[in-house]
């Protein structure tokens, strides 16, 4: 490897902002806050807005989201489309 042009990779905090987890990990990412470890060391801290720990899909609180009316919205704004059949494509 070519030498200083490389980021520094160094153990970073992850603070899930959402479900207040945090963990440690290695990185490259700047960060401008720190924050002291369990182990008593200063680490660079980098805050997520959604983790594994809180995204629905990995905690299973996925919800199914009501979709009805969304297409017969859309024809009523711009108009039904043209069905293609078998009779039309020959």
């Amino acid at each position: 490897m070519k030498p200083d042009i490389h980021p520094e990779y160094r153990p970073v905090v992850f603070q899930d902002t959402s479900s207040g987890e945090s963990w440690i990990t290695r990185s490259t990412i700047e960060t401008e806050e720190t924050i002291t470890w369990e182990d008593g060391q200063e680490y660079p801290l980098a805050k997520v807005p959604i983790s594994s720990t809180s995204h629905p899909f990995f905690t299973g609180t996925m919800t199914i989201v009501d979709t009805a009316g969304r297409v017969e919205r859309f024809e009523k704004r711009y108009g039904k489309r043209k069905r293609q059949t078998e009779s039309s494509e020959e």
